[in-house]
């Protein structure tokens, strides 16, 4: 079973998709399993939970002072702006498990010593949205700590959605079951990369976005 779990909706303040178009295009792709890990909002898991289609494990991605953490199987928001021990604690009291998001992403990973220095419960070691050069530090960093991965698109339209996937057990029938098979270390990472047309692109729009939000990261 395939499975992408980092997704943005339109519940993401830069997310395009709704609920309904990523579950379809989720289907579509032949994947078994997702995430929707908008930007500190909880709020497409509600919407998707019961879809019939595909198994969607909750999720968010949380903006703390150092960047971006993915919390996973939480049953609530998690606060934003807060430093990166107070939000894994607050993704464990919210019944979830903490990775370290994409953790060499200029402008929002959290880097390699931050992710060295806390105890998260694991690491994103491949995002379709990373450089090339930041995929394989996230997987040599991974491979270094030890602990649990996950992978994922980080799809912010339809079109991207399953460019990054773990790869789980064909037996899974809930989402349960897909978030223990992660943590029980069966889960094999794969996605592409952005190369660097997009990333200078991506990086022009990080600030423009930066600007007009009055110069508050995402």
């Amino acid at each position: 079973m395939r499975a992408d779990l980092h997704i943005h909706s339109d519940f993401s303040n830069d997310g395009k998709s709704t609920v309904e178009e990523i579950i379809e295009a989720a289907a579509a792709k032949g994947l078994g399993c997702i995430s929707i890990t908008d930007h500190n909002s909880f709020g497409a898991y509600r919407l998707a939970k019961e879809n019939g289609k595909v198994i969607v494990i909750p999720g968010i991605e949380v903006s703390s002072k150092e960047g971006h953490i993915l919390a996973y199987g939480i049953d609530r928001e998690i606060p934003r702006d807060m430093s990166i021990k107070e939000t894994i604690s607050a993704i464990h009291e919210a019944g979830g498990v903490a990775f370290a998001a994409h953790p060499y992403r200029w402008w929002s990973g959290i880097g390699e010593k931050n992710t060295l220095d806390n105890d998260f419960d694991g690491t994103e070691a491949r995002n379709a949205r990373s450089t090339v050069s930041g995929n394989r530090k996230s997987e040599s960093l991974a491979m270094r700590i030890g602990k649990p991965v996950s992978a994922g698109s980080d799809a912010h339209t339809c079109q991207y959605i399953g460019d990054g996937t773990v790869e789980l057990p064909d037996d899974i029938v809930t989402w349960q079951d897909a978030l223990s098979a992660v943590m029980r270390g069966n889960a094999k990472p794969s996605s592409s990369d952005r190369h660097m047309k997009s990333t200078v692109c991506y990086g022009i729009k990080s600030i423009i976005e930066w600007i007009f939000r009055g110069f508050r990261k995402m």
